[in-house]
């Protein structure tokens, strides 16, 4: 009778980064799952000798990490490549993508845009992200049903959306689905004001009352907030002027407006940070603030050199729109960053990992390699570029690897991925999706 203790599944690898603790490569080391969490984590050998596995993986030339991370996206817009992208960002969702959406946004388009979605992510490794949907309902479910962990937006504004009329019908919306999913292990919501569609303080003190009820996160883009507050446009009721500079507290006019309304604080998340400088990192930093990043699709909209939140605990990356940025694939965001934005590669894929799931609340439960966290994992063929210790293995993974490396990928412990072979969803139905729609779209736009 074997005294070995039962396990799910035992994966060995060249290499493991834990992520936690920082800059460690762990060579020639196993993970052992059971029940969707991390079990056990050491030297192969010993696991083998721990553990009786129902499945027993070897990658012998591969490093395994936790699945990686999209802090911010827009997944349904995965049906929108292909639009000119030109910045600045307010007059491309203003004169590009707001038109086409007033014709295609539907509950249909969102929930195959995301499917759609969904499978671009896990091919590149993605195990949880962030979206933003005018049908939140529907991104939900197309991530429950794909078994992939997911924060959805609620998104709230004034103005009519076709979500809801009013800010009142949106919130009575989102509190229907926020009991839907409260106690969903995968599905997690935030609030998300809509602030290209105008925002009022009444507004955002009224949202940041609600979150506080449910003790939820809100998350509010960056730029497009600034642009509100500067004093040659209109801005938020009761948004203050430019100070005097000797008078004036810290951080940039719309960071204090922030701060003002009580939004600058632990549980608030700032997407996009091209409008910030290093005091406004800062103080984003010292409030407990989260940050993400999404510099490829800064770059496409015009900024010059993007901003990342290094050396803000809950510094994240995120892709944004697929339309803007290309492709879901938060490796090439990892490169970006360390590339032009003096982001070190275990820093990059920290962002990629345990920051963004810190900026989503999640930190307990994914971003690192720990036993009783959940098994969203990632395996990605190092080849021959994985023969240097340390920091050597992080430099080939941002430097070296690309999305088509991602050999294996597990949700929970359950088999997403295997040997680079989609395995959660129909890639045949999904890959007529984009032409279906694209036809569809362009009737539309015809009519």
């Amino acid at each position: 009778m074997s005294t070995r203790q039962p396990a799910d599944l035992l994966i060995e690898a060249r290499w493991l980064l834990p992520i936690a603790p920082a800059n460690v490569a762990l060579a020639e080391h196993a993970l052992a799952v059971s029940a969707g969490r991390i079990l056990a984590v050491g030297p192969a050998a010993e696991l083998r000798e721990r553990f009786e596995a129902r499945e027993h993986v070897v990658r012998s030339r591969h490093v395994l990490l936790p699945g990686l991370v999209n802090a911010h996206t827009h997944a349904s817009h995965a049906l929108l490549r292909g639009l000119p992208v030109r910045g600045p960002r307010s007059s491309w969702l203003r004169e590009t993508l707001a038109p086409i959406e007033r014709r295609c946004l539907s509950a249909d388009f969102v929930r195959d845009g995301t499917r759609l979605a969904l499978a671009e992510m896990l091919r590149a490794g993605i195990t949880c992200f962030a979206d933003l949907s005018l049908h939140p309902e529907e991104a939900a479910r197309a991530a429950a049903a794909a078994h992939v962990r997911a924060a959805i937006a609620l998104p709230v504004s004034e103005a009519p959306t076709p979500w809801a009329e009013s800010a009142t019908a949106h919130l009575a919306r989102a509190e229907r689905l926020w009991d839907e999913y409260r106690s969903d292990p995968r599905i997690a919501l935030y609030f998300a004001p809509l602030v290209s569609h105008g925002v009022s303080e009444a507004l955002l003190t009224r949202v940041r009352r609600v979150a506080d009820e449910l003790d939820a996160r809100i998350a509010l883009h960056l730029e497009e907030f600034a642009a509100l507050t500067e004093p040659s446009g209109p801005g938020p009721q009761g948004a203050p002027g430019v100070e005097d500079s000797a008078r004036a507290p810290p951080g940039s006019p719309w960071l204090r407006q922030l701060r003002s309304l009580g939004l600058l604080r632990a549980g608030f998340t700032a997407i996009g940070a091209t409008v910030c400088d290093e005091a406004d990192l800062e103080l984003l930093s010292r409030h407990g603030a989260s940050v993400v990043s999404c510099p490829q699709a800064d770059l496409r909209l015009g900024a010059r050199v993007p901003v990342v939140a290094r050396g803000v605990d809950r510094g994240a990356l995120g892709t944004d729109s697929p339309a803007a940025a290309g492709a879901l694939d938060v490796l090439t965001e990892a490169r970006t960053a360390a590339l032009l934005c003096g982001v070190d590669a275990a820093q990059a894929l920290r962002m990629a990992t345990l920051g963004g799931a810190a900026a989503l609340g999640l930190a307990a439960r994914i971003g690192s390699l720990e036993p009783g966290k959940a098994a969203d994992l990632a395996c990605i063929d190092l080849g021959g570029l994985s023969g240097a210790p340390g920091s050597g293995v992080h430099d080939a993974i941002v430097f070296g690897a690309a999305r088509g490396q991602v050999s294996d990928v597990w949700t929970a412990g359950r088999a997403a991925v295997c040997a680079g072979r989609l395995v959660a969803l129909d890639e045949e139905e999904l890959a007529a999706l984009p032409m279906r729609w694209a036809e569809r779209i362009g009737m539309e736009a015809a009519a």
